[in-house]
């Protein structure tokens, strides 16, 4: 079995989603850790790559659910993907809010969700966004922004290797 055939078998094992929901769990518990118990203060940016970890757990829960079907497989790595580009372009964007002069440093002020879906209403000890984009906070010698890049980029490498690997026998 190559490579390739090798990730495809294990994509269809619950065990691949439950360490991808344990993942993106962590660093959602990390993030309300940082808020809640040592009171930093959440940007917009912040709260957006925040959503987009639920977004993970989402794709995550859904291929636990069944990953030996084709098609829920195949839905649960499309929701992942979507995820994961839109939160490493936030993550980039929230990067620049630090790099750049102070002058250009502005983000919005407050969240921007859809009337259908006001998270920052339903559920504001998580979704609201009371911070400064430009500030930086350092943690183990890298800025929230870089630690999220981090994050999607490896985000990034995993589903590409996944979705690669689907295209392989899985040896079943």
């Amino acid at each position: 079995m190559n490579f390739f055939s090798r990730i495809n078998f294990f994509s269809q094992r619950r065990f691949c989603w439950l360490l991808l929901l344990i993942f993106a769990l962590s660093w959602e518990i990390i993030a309300l850790f940082f808020q809640h118990v040592m009171m930093l203060r959440p940007c917009v940016m912040c709260i957006y790559e925040r959503v987009v970890l639920f977004g993970i757990i989402g794709a995550a829960m859904l291929g636990f659910i069944s990953p030996r079907n084709v098609m829920i497989r195949w839905f649960a790595l499309a929701i992942w993907t979507g995820n994961v580009i839109f939160g490493f372009k936030v993550a980039i964007q929230h990067l620049n809010y630090q790099l750049d002069s102070p002058f250009f440093r502005t983000c919005d002020t407050s969240v921007d969700f859809p009337s259908w879906i006001p998270l920052n209403r339903w559920l504001p000890w998580i979704f609201e966004a009371y911070g400064d984009c430009s500030e930086v906070l350092k943690y183990l010698g890298l800025s929230t922004p870089e630690w999220s890049v981090i994050i999607f980029v490896a985000n990034l490498f995993l589903i590409t290797l996944t979705v690669v690997a689907q295209f392989f026998s899985s040896g079943n």
